[in-house]
C-alpha cells in the first residue's frame, strides 16, 4: 500500500490538473494488453493497427510498451506532475528531452526490476530517442482525439470540484477510486499501489483524471507528486450510438438522444461539444429543446453553466435501445 502524508496546508494546496504524457502512458497499457476499460474496445480496434505500424518503424515504442505493462513503477521523467490544467503534451516532451541522460538510464533499469532492460532502450541517447517516440505515437494515436480527453477530464474535475465544495475532501479523495481512502489524520492511502509513505511537506499534489484506466504516482519530490486516476464518465468517450434500433433517437432526433445520453454527469455545452464533436452553436440549440422539454436543467457553477438530466432525462437516457418508455398519462 502507498500512502501520501499531507499536513492541512499541503491539502489546502491540493489541485487537479491535466497530462496528455499521462494519457498516452495509459493509452500504451491499454493496446499493450495491461488492462482495458469498460467502453474502450471500439477505441482498441481502430488504434490498433496504426500502434502496430508504429511499433514495426520505432521498436522503441514496443520495447517501452513491454516495459509500462510489466512495471509496477513507471519511470518519474515520463509522468512529471503537471502544473495545472494547462498542461500541453509540447511541454511535457520537451520536459522527457531535456532529462539527464544518467536519470532516465538509472530510472528505466529500476522499471525493469530484476529483468535486463531492453536493448532499445539502453542507449545514451535515450531521453532524445524517447522524446522523438512519444511524440510520434502521441502524433498517431492521440492528438486527433485530444478534444474528447479533454472534455471528459474536465468533466471529472468539475465533478470532484462539487463533491469537495459539497462534502469536502474526504468524500472527494474517497470517490477517485475504489481503492483509495482518506484518513482523519491527514493520510490518503492508496490499497492497490505499493511502495513507500511520501511526506507531501509543502510540495504541491496534483490530482489528475485520464480516460485510459490505470492508477499511479507521479513522483517528483521534493517539488511535486500526483495521483494519476481513471476519470469517471470514461466508458462513454467512444461512444457513438447504439448501432440498432434506438427509440429514444426516434423519438427526439439522435443528436439529442447522443447528448441525453452523454450527461450521465453534469458537463457544460463546450465539454458536450468536443466530446460528440458538434458544433458549439450546435450544441447549445439542442440543449435548449432538451431543457424546454423537461429532459434536462442547468445552473451555474462559479463561471461555469452545466447542464444535468431530470428524473424524466434519466429515465429515458436509461431505457434499453429499441424499447423507448414514457410515463403513463392519467
Amino acid at each position: 500500500m502507498a500512502t501520501l502524508r499531507l499536513t492541512p496546508g499541503d491539502l489546502a494546496t491540493t489541485r487537479f490538473g491535466l497530462s496528455p504524457m499521462a494519457e498516452l502512458a495509459g493509452a500504451l497499457q491499454v493496446l499493450g494488453g495491461r488492462f482495458q476499460p469498460p467502453g474502450m474496445g471500439a477505441w482498441v480496434a481502430r488504434a490498433r493497427e496504426s500502434y502496430l505500424a508504429l511499433c514495426r518503424e520505432d521498436p522503441t515504442l514496443a520495447a517501452l510498451t513491454e516495459l509500462l505493462c510489466r512495471t509496477d513503477w513507471l519511470p518519474d521523467f515520463l509522468s512529471t506532475p503537471p502544473p495545472g490544467m494547462g498542461t500541453t503534451f509540447a511541454g511535457e516532451v520537451a520536459a522527457v528531452r531535456s532529462t539527464p541522460r544518467e536519470r532516465a538510464r538509472a530510472e528505466l533499469a529500476r522499471s525493469t526490476g530484476r529483468r535486463p532492460l531492453a536493448a532499445a532502450l539502453d542507449r545514451p541517447d535515450i531521453p532524445a530517442v524517447l522524446a522523438a517516440t512519444l511524440q510520434a505515437a502521441w502524433q498517431r494515436l492521440l492528438a486527433p482525439d485530444w478534444p474528447k480527453l479533454r472534455a471528459i477530464a474536465e468533466r471529472d474535475v468539475v465533478h470532484r470540484a462539487g463533491l469537495l465544495a459539497t462534502y469536502g475532501w474526504a468524500r472527494a479523495l474517497d470517490s477517485l477510486a475504489i481503492d483509495i481512502r482518506w484518513q482523519a489524520d491527514g493520510r490518503i492511502e492508496i490499497h492497490n499501489l505499493s511502495g513507500p509513505s511520501h511526506r507531501i511537506q509543502g510540495a504541491r499534489l496534483t490530482l489528475v483524471p485520464i480516460s485510459f484506466g490505470g492508477e499511479w504516482l507521479a513522483l517528483d519530490p521534493p517539488r511535486a507528486y500526483a495521483f494519476i486516476y481513471p476519470a469517471q464518465g470514461s466508458a462513454a468517450l467512444w461512444d457513438t450510438g447504439p448501432a440498432g434500433p434506438d427509440g429514444l433517437g426516434d423519438l427526439i432526433g439522435r443528436t439529442r438522444a447522443r447528448l441525453l445520453r452523454a450527461l450521465h454527469a453534469p458537463a457544460t455545452t463546450s465539454q458536450l461539444s468536443s466530446q460528440l464533436a458538434l458544433s458549439l452553436a450546435g450544441t447549445s440549440g439542442h440543449l435548449a429543446v432538451l431543457r424546454q422539454a423537461g429532459l434536462v436543467t442547468r445552473a451555474r457553477a462559479g463561471r461555469a453553466v452545466l447542464y444535468r438530466r431530470t428524473a424524466l432525462g434519466d429515465a429515458l437516457a436509461d431505457t434499453p435501445s429499441g424499447d423507448c418508455l414514457l410515463p403513463s398519462g392519467p
